[in-house]
């Protein structure tokens, strides 16, 4: 049975949280000072949150909203009803056939959470976030808020004082995890908020991937979406993260995600959004290390009555680092797609190398896409370069294609599978299938 508390948000419900959650006391002190520290920050002027259709009412939300009282490590063990709706979405057969874990919330909470016994004996750590901090306090408190600190803006903040769920994921060094974790994200009750934590923290000479979906039905009141993923990537470490977001229009997705890369260590950051009526998304790269290198690579999907203001971020600490920024957006009538990235090279990062890419294309008249390039370049022996186009599916292209022998239709979507490949091509083959079906279907207005 769901337990829904009163909307708003107040130190009260914060000792609630912790309490039930039986945490210690430097996380009960740490989510104190970051509900002081939101109540401080301001929404930044130039945000989209200030438009009257995206305007929030903090009070007007429900901030804990718990489905089950305990995580379950087997799916008959988590609520029928909750377990029928993660049936439909192939997750347990997900996790069966390709996953090495599964971390899978619903509203307030993780409702269930797995790991390969193999990788358990490797001494791999996948726990939800909310177990992580008692069966090991230590390791946690040295990573929560290390790469993302709840000072980072009002959003952050906000998580910081009352998250709930998440996963903690520690890869040993050197070990190398073949089979991708995953973590899957459910809202289902009206003008709720989910606040997951999530951390991953990858030793030196390890590797491992994870994957990350998010979906929520249609209702009229707006939800709130403000997770946080902080990710350490050590020496000459790997890490791939790749998102698929399909939250419904109402839900204003706020979210706040950095990674940290040392000395020779690697981050490619794959990231699709498809639904929510607003993201705010700047997935950044802190390249603090020699030879350090990551990349970021999003594709969305914007129509009526939806809104993306991201980007990336790239701050070059040392010399020798890399960043790879390639952004993507598909807009049809009413959509806009904001590129907003910042890249800083410090005095200390010579040879650096920042290349950013974006490029929007327009299915039909009425959309909007802006580039905001912010660049701060502090070392004369460094490069970054930034280019913008536009494209449009032109009557050239789809009457080839048409002499070919396909529909209107069919042409289109090749054209956009050709314009989505290079993101396409970097998810598992059941993820890029169900992206390329989730893009089509917005374009043919086959979904709300």
């Amino acid at each position: 049975m769901t337990e829904k508390l009163q909307k708003g948000i107040s130190e009260e419900l914060i000792d609630k949280i912790s309490s039930d959650n039986n945490e210690p006391e430097w996380m009960r002190r740490y989510r104190h000072a970051a509900y002081n520290a939101f109540r401080v920050f301001k929404v930044p002027s130039w945000a989209p949150l200030h438009k009257s259709e995206y305007s929030l009412d903090f009070d007007e939300f429900f901030y804990y909203i718990r489905a089950s009282d305990k995580t379950a490590r087997n799916w008959d063990d988590v609520p029928q009803e909750i377990r029928d709706k993660y049936e439909k979405l192939g997750i347990p057969q997900g996790e069966r056939e390709f996953l090495a874990g599964v971390g899978a919330q619903y509203e307030s909470r993780m409702i269930y959470h797995s790991l390969r016994e193999e990788l358990t004996q490797m001494g791999v750590i996948f726990e939800d976030m909310n177990t992580a901090v008692n069966k090991y306090p230590e390791l946690v408190e040295k990573y929560f808020g290390s790469v993302v600190p709840y000072a980072n803006n009002k959003f952050s903040a906000l998580n910081g004082a009352i998250w709930n769920g998440g996963s903690f994921a520690y890869i040993p060094k050197g070990v190398y995890v073949d089979m991708p974790l995953h973590n899957f994200f459910q809202m289902h009750v009206a003008s709720q908020g989910q606040f997951e934590h999530t951390i991953i923290v990858a030793e030196d000479e390890s590797n491992v991937e994870f994957l990350e979906g998010c979906v929520a039905p249609i209702y009229s009141e707006k939800s709130i979406h403000a997770g946080v993923v902080e990710i350490y990537v050590g020496k000459r470490a790997k890490v791939k993260f790749s998102t698929m977001q399909n939250w419904s229009k109402n839900v204003l997705n706020l979210v706040t995600k950095k990674a940290l890369i040392e000395e020779d260590g690697r981050i490619d950051w794959v990231d699709g959004n498809v639904g929510s009526g607003l993201t705010m998304k700047y997935p950044a790269l802190m390249l603090s290390g020699k030879g350090a290198s990551g990349r970021i690579l999003s594709l969305a999907f914007v129509g009526d009555k939806q809104e993306i203001d991201a980007g990336g971020k790239a701050i070059h600490l040392a010399p020798f680092t890399r960043a790879d920024i390639e952004s993507k957006a598909i807009i049809k009538s009413g959509g806009i797609s904001t590129y907003r990235g910042d890249v800083f090279v410090s005095e200390k990062a010579n040879n650096s190398l920042t290349q950013v890419n974006c490029v929007s294309m327009f299915l039909d008249e009425g959309g909007v896409s802006k580039t905001i390039p912010n660049i701060k370049i502090k070392n004369d022996n460094s490069t970054v370069n930034h280019e913008s186009s536009i494209l449009k599916i032109s009557q050239e292209q789809l009457l080839y294609l048409q002499s070919r022998g396909l529909n209107e239709q069919s042409a289109r979507s090749m054209i956009i599978s050709g314009f989505t490949d290079s993101f396409t091509k970097e998810l598992p083959m059941e993820y890029a299938v169900e992206f390329d079906r989730l893009v089509n279907m917005e374009v043919s207005d086959g979904v709300a």
